[in-house]
């Protein structure tokens, strides 16, 4: 692990999105991770928490989702609160929430009422669902959208139940990545025209943009439309995992026959006496021989082995091995930045990086210098 540059020589701080100001309605998962990522890029995030706790509890002060954010309280309930809110709008590129359909327009600021004082306002909208569909006003988390989706029946053996990668393939990847898109595009149009627009940002939508490989490869016949019987499921013996002696897992993606060669020459075996790989018969006597040859020895003695080599081999590293690994330290992907240990900000820019430049927000801790900062005078008037 290495400091990432919050300040790089000879250069300005801010990111290749300085100058764009947020309004991000205080949410979970996808939304505020979509607004850290703006933030990281250099805009400026202005959090509308509302009174009380958390909505998960946790403690604001590790939320790394809130980090390059300023926070402001806001009970959009009382009075004041909409006005408040769509004062910063109308000082704002962008808008996030993250609501269930309706209920910003229930409470005031909605699309309509928060583009009335500024048209050009780009509206990001994130939910699970979509705002329209029988199964849009319903609740709902991210295991449910990728199930929805058809991602989800994709990942695991074939024996056994499906596998959900955590939160991360519906919320963060068919959410957050696909708002920030949205939201950043809209925003060329947006200064284009003059005109803003909204922008509704669904998981199931995203999650199901992300199999488009998989729907060409059925329509070629190249894809078996059932987990763990094709070549990048786990079906495949030479793309998958392996246990080694230790109870440690090895990573092994050697599609490629030049790759492979290699690969199962550092495994100990010698190609001419396998059996043809890209027969499906043959895969399950490939994947004995790799089971059985990974067993006989431990992943940092498998790790040294492959390790400088085009076999497409890894070890399976856990949260805090990967933030030591010196590839990721030479690059500085992980960083220790306000007493916590966390992921840099990404991508990179040649001219204008992002950087670390303010700790998770604490609720309401920024409310005058926002106040002051975007002239909106009426963040200092009593919304608890």
């Amino acid at each position: 692990m290495s400091p990432y540059p919050t300040h790089p020589p000879g250069r300005d701080a801010a990111g290749p999105l300085d100058g764009v100001r947020v309004v991000e309605l205080a949410g979970i998962g996808p939304g505020p991770f979509a607004a850290m990522l703006l933030a990281d890029l250099g805009a400026d995030v202005v959090r509308v928490d509302r009174p009380g706790r958390t909505p998960l509890g946790g403690e604001p002060a590790h939320d790394l989702t809130n980090r390059n954010k300023c926070s402001v309280v806001v009970d959009l309930k009382s009075p004041e609160g909409p006005p408040a809110v769509r004062a910063l709008a109308a000082r704002a590129d962008i808008l996030v929430e993250g609501y269930r359909p309706g209920v910003a327009e229930r409470l005031g600021v909605g699309p309509e009422e928060c583009m009335a004082g500024n048209p050009a306002l780009v509206y990001g909208r994130m939910t699970g669902w979509g705002q329209e569909g029988p199964l849009a006003p319903l609740a709902g988390h991210d295991i449910g959208y990728i199930a929805t989706a058809g991602a989800l029946s994709m990942i695991g053996a074939p024996d056994g139940r499906p596998v959900f990668p955590v939160n991360l393939l519906g919320d963060y990847a068919g959410g957050s990545l696909y708002l920030t898109t949205g939201v950043l595009a809209a925003l060329l149009t947006a200064r284009a025209t003059g005109r803003g627009q909204v922008v509704d940002a669904a998981i199931v939508d995203g999650t199901a943009h992300l199999t488009a490989l998989f729907w060409g490869m059925l329509a070629e016949g190249a894809w078996r439309d059932a987990r763990g019987h094709n070549l990048l499921d786990g079906g495949c013996p030479y793309y998958g995992v392996y246990e080694t002696s230790d109870g440690g897992w090895m990573a092994v993606g050697a599609l490629e026959p030049h790759f492979y060669e290699v690969y199962v020459s550092l495994l100990g075996l010698d190609a001419g006496d396998l059996p043809d790989r890209a027969d499906p018969r043959n895969w399950p006597e490939l994947r004995a021989e790799f089971t059985a040859r990974f067993k006989t020895a431990t992943r940092a003695r498998w790790t040294t082995v492959f390790e400088g080599t085009d076999a497409c081999v890894a070890p399976v590293l856990s949260l805090r091995e990967a933030a030591g690994h010196e590839h990721l330290t030479a690059r500085g992907t992980y960083t220790e930045a306000y007493g916590v240990t966390q992921p840099a900000p990404a991508p990179r820019f040649s001219d204008t990086p992002g950087a670390l430049r303010l700790p998770p927000a604490l609720p309401g801790a920024h409310t005058p210098d926002v106040a002051r900062d975007w002239d909106v005078p009426e963040l200092l008037k009593d919304h608890s």
